[in-house]
């Protein structure tokens, strides 16, 4: 079976988090990670941005390069955030340009309660964000077990 290392970078505002919904959704094969269906997965980094602008975007990439990663993987929390990080497609772009390594937008299936909260908000009408959510966006089912 082909082994995935990868590694995940969170939004600062949730540095506390354990990361249960991003675990489980490894486990599960479930929203961005559903591309690695059929595949071994080992997370070989967890850490944070470091916070707003993303001090440690140019750095922790390396450490999880040295660790074996093959795909980073920006949190889902950037996305549901209120507000959704406005550097988010800059992080992606710069850690694929720096490092040369694969960049996915998203980890778990985006809750339901903030699905609906961000549809009201509008916070991803441009067709930048429609594009960033695809990884992420699962069905209503899927969406209300990550609640």
């Amino acid at each position: 079976m082909e082994k995935i290392k990868l590694g995940i970078i969170i939004c600062d505002r949730y540095r506390t988090c354990a990361g249960g919904k991003c675990f489980r959704s490894v486990e599960n094969r479930e929203g961005a990670f559903s591309i690695y269906k059929g595949k071994d997965v080992e997370v070989v980094g967890y850490t944070t941005c470091g916070g707003c602008p993303g001090g440690n975007i140019e750095y922790a990439p390396a450490e999880m390069i040295k660790n074996g990663a093959e795909v980073i993987h920006l949190a889902t929390g950037m996305i549901v955030g209120y507000p959704p990080c406005p550097y988010i497609d800059y992080f992606k772009k710069f850690i694929e340009e720096k490092y040369g390594i694969k960049v996915v937008v998203g980890t778990h299936p985006i809750p339901q309660k903030y699905y609906t909260t961000h549809l009201n908000l509008k916070s991803w009408e441009s067709s930048e964000w429609k594009t960033l959510l695809i990884p992420t966006l699962t069905d209503e089912k899927t969406r209300l077990n990550y609640d």
